[in-house]
């Protein structure tokens, strides 16, 4: 299913990037009797060995009737979002006491917890789609708005879920915004148009302008969607104290690299855009630091017997060759501390996800006390020796 997710979403992200691009590089058609057939713009391209001349007909040809086979780009949002959904299912809901609820955030029921994941998704399309119909002629402001939304949502996914999981749910929420976006609003919209041009009748050229504000919106969520889905791999971002804010500020980052290379393609070159995106990142990057006491720098020297019996029953149940946690059958990512000499080589990793970050073990599943993470820390601190 990850494979099928990873395909898809390759192939309509590919898409689209590939039409915003085209269609911020059309120019008005050099024929006159193309302009009196209704082109608005046109792109003559190399590729592959051959020449491309693409054309675009806002609502058709004129006093033409619209007999050409169509190639209709959906089924690449609609597969990456069934697949995606079926991941969160199989994973996120299925595995809900371990993946989805931290009782350090909020002891939520299975059910419920399940309920709310599930709904928040409908609800936020529902939310986002209403907005966009009464700021339909304020552009700016909803987008502002729908900004606004999406950080209360983070903040919101964060201080309800386990943290990795609400960086997921965060994307799964602009990933339902973007097929439903698809679904019903920019594939209803061009089969009306097509309706229409068929029917001898001239087409509501509102419509097209809905399908195009829809897929630029879709245009701009794509990267952080990227960013949650590759997230799990890093836990110092899920795992901050503050992640809701990491997932914000590298979000942000990344709108702002998509909007460079929108007005890029129109041939307006914003240095301050790729700029402002790296300070982003540059504050998420301090705040990633590691941050260490000065009274662990102090404290007597921790011995490996001392921490080897708190990997052993916090960290090794997962994290065995045969582990012993229900619903794991093989280690996570393949990193076993089951022996000293795999513990020695894994210290850093360990460092990382269980130490400077509380995202390991996930959602606390084995009860890691504060005390054990700080013993951790200072005989990792000390060298990590198993002697």
């Amino acid at each position: 299913m990850r494979w099928v997710h990873l395909v898809a979403g390759i192939s309509w992200i590919g898409a689209s990037f590939y039409f915003v691009w085209l269609d911020n590089h059309l120019v008005p058609p050099a024929d006159p009797q193309d302009r009196a057939d209704g082109v608005a713009g046109e792109l003559w391209s190399v590729h592959g060995g051959g020449f491309y001349h693409n054309q675009k007909y806002p609502t058709g040809p004129k006093l033409q009737p619209l007999t050409h086979d169509l190639h209709w780009f959906k089924w690449e949002a609609y597969t990456t979002w069934l697949s995606g959904i079926a991941l969160l299912t199989i994973i996120y809901w299925i595995g809900a006491k371990t993946y989805l609820i931290d009782p350090r955030v909020m002891a939520l029921p299975v059910p419920a917890a399940i309920a709310l994941s599930g709904g928040s998704l409908a609800v936020g399309w529902f939310v986002y789609d209403a907005l966009c119909r009464a700021l339909r002629a304020q552009p700016v402001a909803l987008a502002v708005t729908v900004y606004v939304l999406l950080l209360a949502a983070a903040w919101g996914f964060f201080h309800l879920f386990n943290a990795r999981a609400a960086f997921l749910e965060v994307g799964a929420l602009m990933g339902t915004i973007m097929v439903a976006n698809v679904r019903f609003v920019i594939i209803p919209g061009q089969r009306r148009v097509i309706d229409a041009i068929r029917a001898g009748l001239l087409p509501d050229p509102q419509l097209g302008k809905n399908g195009k504000t829809r897929s630029l919106h879709n245009s701009y969520f794509t990267l952080p969607v990227i960013f949650t889905m590759i997230s799990g791999h890093y836990p110092m971002t899920y795992g901050n104290a503050d992640g809701w804010l990491v997932l914000v500020l590298i979000s942000s980052a990344a709108v702002l690299v998509r909007h460079f290379f929108i007005l890029s393609h129109r041939g307006r070159v914003v240095i301050g855009l790729p700029v402002g995106a790296a300070a982003l990142l540059a504050i998420v990057a301090i705040m990633l630091v590691p941050r260490t006491g000065g009274a662990t720098a102090n404290a007597a020297p921790v011995t490996f017997a001392q921490v080897q019996p708190i990997i052993a029953q916090r960290c090794a149940v997962c994290h065995a060759q045969r582990p012993t946690e229900p619903g794991f059958d093989s280690a996570p990512m393949g990193l076993m501390l089951d022996t000293p000499e795999r513990i020695g080589e894994a210290a850093s990793i360990i460092d990382q996800e269980a130490v400077q970050s509380t995202a390991m073990p996930l959602g606390n599943v084995t009860k890691i006390t504060p005390q054990e993470r700080a013993l951790l820390g200072r005989w990792i601190a000390a060298g990590a020796k198993l002697q």
